[in-house]
């Protein structure tokens, strides 16, 4: 069997991801746009979800999972008194109600029962895994399994009229692994009916936002330290840059942890996390990964 190449191609994309596109098939055009295998991305957008994709290549993907931890942004628009299969407009209608929906009532709801950390069920068209299965593989055969609620963090949650008395818009900020159709199906519920989201957008990915995504063939590969803009950068030198290549731990650095180390350039060296007695250890040691 062939060895697979060690990759030569580093840096991270933000992709604006247009509606139709699985995040796998964003992946794969990136493969063959930088002739580059190692690629992967930082959290699953919906095919009909548009928005801030994060996709990292080379060695950069073994940063994706700081990325992926990092708050997001959305915006979508509730449209009640329907619900859907999938929670979404592109599920089959299950429920209809007669409903009023008022701006008040629903702003009430949402900052008493959707706002700061809350329980929240995911909805069986997703992508976590039970009994080994994807939650949306299992929902196609249309077998329905039990989920436990899972905790998550919604840190602001808002709500606009629109010129539908039936549809607000919405706009939610909110940690990592958190469904936004199911904030719509509960704002729904808790308002006496039933609701589900369309034209789901995600503006941002911690400090990533929509306003620097650009398409699939435009969008810039930046550099892999920038990839960690959000981190506390530390430089290091001579000493301090063979302790990181053998992987010993250093005294902890000053600011919020993790760290991302770099050399005297800004190179990319490793990322660091706080260990025991005041040191940090390395949590991914990078050092001469980007040399290929």
């Amino acid at each position: 069997m062939a060895k697979r190449r060690p990759p030569t191609v580093h840096g991270l994309l933000v992709i604006d991801k247009p509606a139709g596109m699985t995040s796998h098939d964003v992946v794969g055009h990136v493969r063959r746009r930088l002739d580059e295998r190692r690629v992967g991305h930082a959290g699953t957008l919906d095919p009909d979800a548009t928005g801030v994709l994060l996709v990292g290549v080379g060695s950069v993907t073994r940063l994706m999972r700081f990325m992926t931890e990092q708050p997001k942004q959305y915006t979508c628009d509730v449209v009640f008194g329907v619900e859907t299969s999938t929670l979404d407009d592109s599920g089959e209608v299950t429920a209809t109600y007669e409903m009023s929906v008022s701006l008040d009532d629903a702003r009430r709801v949402a900052a008493e029962h959707l706002t700061g950390e809350i329980l929240q069920v995911p909805p069986m068209v997703s992508a976590l895994r039970v009994g080994g299965r994807r939650l949306h593989e299992l929902a196609r055969e249309g077998i329905e399994v039990e989920r436990q609620a899972r905790p998550v963090t919604v840190y602001g949650l808002q709500l606009h009229a629109t010129d539908d008395p039936l549809v607000l818009r919405m706009e939610a900020t909110c940690s990592s692994g958190t469904y936004v159709r199911t904030l719509a199906a509960d704002l729904g519920r808790l308002l006496g009916g039933g609701a589900h989201l369309r034209d789901l957008r995600r503006t941002a990915i911690g400090d990533f936002t929509e306003l620097e995504a650009q398409g699939i063939d435009e969008a810039p590969l930046l550099q892999p330290a920038q990839a960690l803009r959000f981190m506390t950068h530390v430089v290091v030198d001579g000493e301090g840059i063979e302790s990181v290549r053998t992987g010993r731990p250093l005294p902890a650095f000053d600011g919020s942890p993790p760290w991302a180390v770099v050399d005297g350039t800004g190179s990319l060296l490793a990322v660091y996390e706080p260990f025991r007695d005041g040191l940090a250890k390395p949590a991914v040691v990078l050092i001469g990964a980007f040399d290929q």
